[in-house]
């Protein structure tokens, strides 16, 4: 199992972005459909897709977040055209961010958002040696730039199986961008690769609940520790939802839960699904005594 898995939270098109996603991208497939009823957004649907070897949940839950820049996911290509099949097919409906062209790092990049809003880096990688098709981007702006390496040190200290790997910094004739800020870091968490800079522009944007990074957690002394080491924000606290001193969106969910869920007796699941919306920290105790009616 992906120990973190990015969460992606639409109004109702999460089926829909599926389906895009995995007919686009070679080697990608929906594993796993569900809906749940009666929660604050009515009746919801979450679904479990593989792309590249990467797992996402995608979730149907109203229209309360949007996508931001502040995520975003780089696509590593291997040829011109695979670049440009991938640009087309998510362009179509949405807008660009930085123009499909040439730049220093790349013969062919561009930035773009797909017609759900959702943020792509779609990138020639050339001579540039990768071991993921697709990254993570974490974009520290506003009231958190300059806090992009502070957040991946601290980030790879609470994880296990994780580390930073690499540190390219500004300049000093990067204005508005601090020198020795990050202009590229990247970073494993658990063995997935993610990547994170600073950026000192006027955006607009921060990250939110629009995505999430998921934590799988077996025993609830795992989920005690990742809670207290990362929430920071009390007001954020709901369903294993929280938010780190970045302003970054964890969840932090048992393992066991899928199966509490996914037995197929509306009955246990009805009452599982009472009991999880109540928490804030999840509780893996009272959700087995939920499950079990006792």
């Amino acid at each position: 199992m992906q120990k973190i898995v990015p969460h992606l939270w639409y109004d109702t098109q999460a089926g829909e972005a599926a389906e895009l996603y995995t007919r686009l991208f070679p080697d990608s497939r929906i594993k796993s459909r569900t809906k749940i009823q009666d929660t604050p957004s009515g009746t919801v649907e979450t679904l479990t897709i593989s792309l590249m070897g990467l797992d996402f949940i995608l979730l149907s839950a109203g229209p309360y977040f949007q996508f931001t820049p502040a995520i975003s996911f780089l696509v590593a290509c291997d040829t011109k055209e695979e670049v440009d099949r991938y640009w087309a097919a998510l362009r179509e409906g949405g807008g660009e961010l930085m123009p499909l062209g040439s730049y220093p790092f790349s013969e062919r990049y561009g930035w773009l958002s797909d017609k759900f809003g959702l943020s792509w880096q779609i990138m020639l990688m050339g001579d540039i040696g990768y071991k993921q098709k697709i990254t993570p981007t974490l974009m520290f702006v506003g009231d958190q730039c300059g806090k992009a390496e502070e957040a991946m040190n601290f980030y790879a200290k609470l994880l296990p199986g994780s580390s930073v790997e690499s540190v390219l910094r500004y300049g000093s004739g990067a204005a508005p961008d601090a020198e020795n800020s990050v202009k590229h870091g990247e970073f494993k968490l658990s063995g997935l690769g993610f990547a994170a800079m600073d950026s000192a522009y006027e955006h607009g944007f921060s990250f939110n609940e629009a995505i999430s990074l998921m934590v799988n957690c077996e025993t609830q002394d795992e989920i005690d520790r990742y809670w207290k080491a990362l929430s920071a924000q009390p007001e954020a606290e709901q369903c294993g939802w929280l938010k780190d001193k970045y302003g970054l969106s964890w969840q932090i969910v048992p393992t066991i839960l899928d199966t509490l869920m996914g037995g197929g007796e509306p009955n246990k699941t009805a009452r599982v699904t009472e009991a999880f919306l109540k928490m804030k920290k999840f509780d893996i105790a009272a959700l087995v005594r939920a499950y079990e009616n006792k």
